[in-house]
């Protein structure tokens, strides 16, 4: 896929986002369906959709943060419509932080987890040569790993 067609394709996604009265982005469901040339929504949301949700499930993310099930209504013809069954897909945890302090909380709480998990391996940070980065000190963690997995009677000092 070439550039101009990623491009092209965000911006018909972004094209697509709606947006509720508090300000949330979201798309709907059906939507995207027509827009990853779906013809059906049942093919659809139990391929696509199952996937994404299992996806964030996976990867630690309530499923209620990104997914709703909502109803709309789509005209059938002769003015008349039916009520059919979507899927709200929104971003809510970047929506409840609003304010410069809430986001200045996270990046500390973040910060923190992350040199725990430092010292917790031994790595002091403020020890760390400037010029030292991530792919360096992942070599090294790999390489001490592999060091106590060949020698296990290293752990536990005694």
């Amino acid at each position: 896929m070439d550039t101009h067609q990623v491009q092209q394709l965000t911006a018909t996604f972004e094209g697509h986002a709606q947006q509720t009265e508090n300000g949330v982005e979201y798309w709907l469901a059906r939507d995207l369906q027509q827009l990853l040339g779906y013809a059906e929504w049942r093919n659809f949301n139990q391929t696509v959709i199952s996937k994404a949700k299992t996806a964030c499930e996976v990867s630690g993310h309530a499923v209620s943060d990104h997914f709703v099930d909502v109803n709309k209504m789509v005209s059938i013809g002769s003015d008349t419509k039916r009520e059919v069954d979507d899927v709200m897909l929104h971003n809510a945890r970047v929506h409840q932080m609003r304010s410069e302090p809430q986001i200045s909380h996270e990046h500390v709480t973040n910060n923190a987890a992350v040199r725990d998990t430092l010292l917790n391996r031994g790595i002091r940070p403020e020890s760390l040569a400037p010029s030292e980065d991530v792919k360096k000190i992942e070599r090294r963690l790999t390489s001490d790993v592999k060091k106590t997995l060949k020698n296990p009677d290293t752990l536990g000092g005694t």
